[in-house]
């Protein structure tokens, strides 16, 4: 059985063919507790009017039903129609930064005035005109300058940000957040999102020691299944983890924010998704 302290939720990107009162409605019955709340144009478009008025709404109906929230920015055309994830953190543009920082901070606000426990974001990929090694060291200091003021407010929202390693960006591996952290001098609202699934695809060490060196900096944590090489969001059984000595190790780290479902490219199936990974968790996590 997965350990009882660990909170499960459901990242409404894989339920985004659903309103989002339904899709709370739903993650409740089930017996999830909590959501990963992506901000897109869908579920709390943060572009849209009256943002403080629909937070408050959403904020009572999470209340109502019992559920905790994290939010994620990981939307991938809310700020460019064209381009997936852009503007980004790194882009070229100082006013295209601009615009993703003044998401992360609306971000915050948000997650602030739901009772989040961590707003997620990540690094973004490194533009192509970039040269090799120089430039990379230029990417970072972009990297480092765009998130102090995000930073700032964290601290301020008492919210941790929660950075998450996403293959194919700069800030890929555990070991890219640990450079960011030493460029920033490590503050305190720091954060990191493990993604179980991320460190099966490329991490050095296994998802269980991922999950251990990760332990003093998690403030919140994905999880789907994955296969060695392919940066792939899976149902579970369909990849290659082992999933009970994963949640021990979550369990063991103390680690009391939600353990989120992260299937994005699944919300065709999104309900019957969330009952079956559900029961999967909760019933031993082995399919083999």
């Amino acid at each position: 059985m997965t350990p009882a302290s660990l909170r499960l939720g459901y990242g409404t990107n894989g339920l985004t063919d659903l309103r989002l009162d339904d899709a709370l409605g739903l993650l409740a019955d089930l017996g999830y507790d909590g959501v990963g709340l992506t901000l897109d144009h869908m579920h709390l478009d943060p572009l849209g009017p009256d943002l403080a008025d629909r937070t408050r709404r959403v904020a009572r109906r999470l209340t109502g039903l019992g559920l905790g929230v994290t939010v994620e920015t990981g939307a991938r055309y809310v700020l460019d129609s064209r381009r997936k994830h852009g503007p980004s953190l790194l882009d070229p543009d100082p006013d295209a930064r601009a615009a993703r920082v003044a998401l992360l901070l609306r971000a915050v606000d948000v997650a602030a005035d739901l009772g989040a426990h961590a707003v997620h974001c990540f690094s973004g990929v490194v533009p192509p005109a970039t040269g090799a090694d120089a430039g990379r060291d230029v990417m970072w200091q972009r990297l480092a300058e765009a998130l102090g003021p995000v930073l700032d407010a964290a601290a301020g929202a008492g919210v941790p940000l929660a950075v998450e390693p996403e293959p194919g960006h700069l800030l890929a591996t555990l070991a890219d957040f640990h450079h960011l952290r030493a460029l920033l001098g490590d503050p305190e609202p720091l954060g990191l999102t493990l993604d179980i699934g991320h460190c099966q695809c490329l991490e050095p060490a296994s998802p269980v020691d991922c999950v251990k060196e990760a332990a003093p900096w998690l403030r919140h944590v994905q999880i789907e299944d994955m296969r060695r090489g392919v940066h792939e969001h899976l149902p579970f059984g369909d990849g290659e983890i082992d999933f009970p000595p994963v949640l021990e190790a979550l369990a063991a780290t103390g680690y009391t924010g939600l353990t989120v479902v992260e299937l994005p490219r699944h919300s065709h199936a999104g309900p019957d998704l969330a009952a079956r990974s559900l029961r999967f968790l909760r019933n031993g996590a082995v399919t083999r």
